[in-house]
């Protein structure tokens, strides 16, 4: 890995010989931690996002940033992560995208080895590929998009994703994975791989930005990152709609409260956590004979569901009903 650094100072050395000044430590990582990502924009819901891999312990923890209702960035190659957090305060603070990404490169001695993305929240879009970056090497900015990627086996990578991402349908995250997907299979980073990450926020803040994230989900180390982001996202998809079926509930919508449950256990129909918490509202409705089969399901996967179902009524989860609490855990093999 040394040769990374090496050649990450040779390229200072030359950018800047002229400079007779004392050399200044970078602030930055010396080795590439990037490969190839895509920052878009959902132009029918206003959702935001940014997918990466690379072969790169944890790259989700530097490269993509993301805020409903300011943009998408997409720090890369020799990263400097100040690209996210102050490109997302110059969009909020109302410069474009492009303009933003102009600005924060002109104040960047090292920008040759820079690899940026940066869309905001009215899709204005702009990538930027230092010269420096390792080959192969390059971006393209589309409508509502752009992809970008460095140290790549070839030079059909980033067409390859711009082409995927533009014909495939589906909602923003499915686009962007068809993206990444398509990058590994023209040839993807010369290193191989390692890890994943994708951002999806909605097209208008709430005010609390926990809620904004409709996708925020990691794989730091993997022999198939992709795969493995892939299967985060369904199950990330199975528990929105948990999350709204718990606020159905909330509102005395109870057939669409099962709606939801049944659309997130069709996703990942053995997640034994779904079906009970499933089971336990139709008893909240007073539909005990339903709910019956998906407790004796439950409690087939695990025996600690039973122990855990008469401590419910105490926390007002289940009827505080010895006679139901017996029934349920009849069913208990």
């Amino acid at each position: 890995m040394r040769i990374f650094a090496i050649l990450f100072m040779l390229l200072l050395v030359c950018n800047f010989s002229q400079a007779q000044q004392p050399q200044v430590e970078p602030t930055v990582p010396l080795r590439p931690v990037h490969t190839f990502s895509i920052v878009a924009r959902d132009p029918t819901t206003g959702e935001l996002g940014v997918a990466v891999q690379s072969h790169w312990f944890s790259v989700g923890t530097t490269v993509v940033w993301a805020e409903a209702g300011v943009g998408a960035i997409a720090t890369q190659s020799f990263v400097d992560p100040s690209y996210g957090r102050n490109g997302l305060d110059l969009m909020r603070a109302g410069k474009s995208g492009p303009d933003s990404l102009k600005e924060l490169l002109a104040k960047d001695d090292a920008r040759e080895v820079r690899q940026v993305g940066m869309i905001d929240a009215q899709g204005r879009v702009d990538a930027w590929t230092g010269k420096n970056d390792i080959q192969a090497a390059g971006h393209i900015v589309g409508t509502n998009f752009s992809v970008q990627a460095n140290l790549m086996l070839n030079g059909k990578v980033w067409p390859a994703m711009a082409q995927a991402f533009e014909s495939t349908k589906g909602d923003l995250a499915t686009r962007m994975l068809a993206a990444l997907d398509a990058a590994q299979s023209a040839g993807g980073d010369i290193r191989g791989r390692q890890s994943a990450a994708i951002i999806v926020v909605t097209g208008k803040p709430s005010g609390l930005p926990w809620k904004d994230r409709i996708f925020d989900l990691r794989v730091d180390d993997s022999p198939e990152p992709l795969k493995e982001i892939r299967r985060l996202v369904t199950l990330q998809r199975a528990y929105n709609h948990m999350n709204a079926g718990d606020l159905a509930v909330e509102k005395k919508d109870n057939e669409g409260a099962l709606r939801e449950y049944s659309a997130a256990e069709k996703l990942v129909p053995d997640n034994a956590e779904m079906i009970y918490w499933h089971a336990v509202a139709l008893v909240t409705m007073g539909r005990v004979d339903e709910s019956l089969p998906l407790f004796r399901k439950v409690f087939a996967m695990d025996r600690n569901w039973v122990t855990l179902t008469p401590r419910l009524p105490k926390s007002g989860l289940l009827p505080d009903d010895p006679a139901i609490i017996k029934r349920i855990v009849s069913v208990a093999q």
